[in-house]
């Protein structure tokens, strides 16, 4: 896949949006420059990686050929928590695939996003991995992990073949601007 590629899989999830994003798993940045793209000027982006030498690449690309988005780059684990928001979307692509139970990840994610923000997931279409790829999940699994963890009901925006695992999707599940939930904070906090 090349550039044009990653734009064409994340562009129905990424259009007509608010500018301000997070990427869970950015890497050297192939989907972090497809959404720069896509924001263009007075788009910010806050790009996370475990991988603090990867998020150099992606800094270093992104600010050379997308100068006008506001591109911030944070090394650390998903896992551990999801930076605050609001962010009008969040990008995982290839990520979430780490995951063996996704559900409060997840949950997190759909904490850290605005009244009506959505979750762009690109996914291999299969349920069952490999050393690289340990837990997959097809459109059809996604469907439902993401309305049992709170969003509507997932758009398939893209899809792609691959020559690992027989194709690469991309979908968009929005938050239902009735259904977002803040993180415990003050005195609802549990200690």
């Amino acid at each position: 896949m090349d550039h044009r590629d990653h734009v064409g899989l994340i562009r129905a999830g990424v259009e007509g949006s608010g500018p301000r994003w997070l990427e869970l798993g950015a890497g050297e940045g192939a989907f972090t420059l497809a959404l720069a793209d896509l924001l263009g000027a007075g788009g910010q982006i806050l790009a996370t990686d475990r991988d603090g030498r990867a998020l150099g690449a992606a800094d270093g690309a992104v600010r050379r050929r997308f100068p006008d988005v506001d591109l911030e780059t944070r090394a650390f684990d998903y896992t551990d928590g999801v930076p605050s928001g609001p962010f009008d979307g969040v990008l995982a692509a290839n990520t979430l695939h780490f995951v063996r139970d996704r559900d409060p990840t997840l949950r997190e994610i759909r904490s850290s996003l605005a009244p009506g923000g959505r979750l762009v997931v690109v996914e291999y279409d299969a349920d069952h991995g490999n050393p690289w790829v340990p837990h997959p999940f097809s459109f059809e699994t996604w469907r439902t992990e993401a309305q049992r963890a709170g969003y509507a009901e997932p758009r398939l925006i893209g899809r792609v073949p691959s020559r690992f695992l027989s194709a690469i999707y991309a979908a968009v599940a929005d938050v239902p601007a009735g259904l977002v939930h803040s993180r415990p904070h003050g005195a609802d906090r549990e200690e």
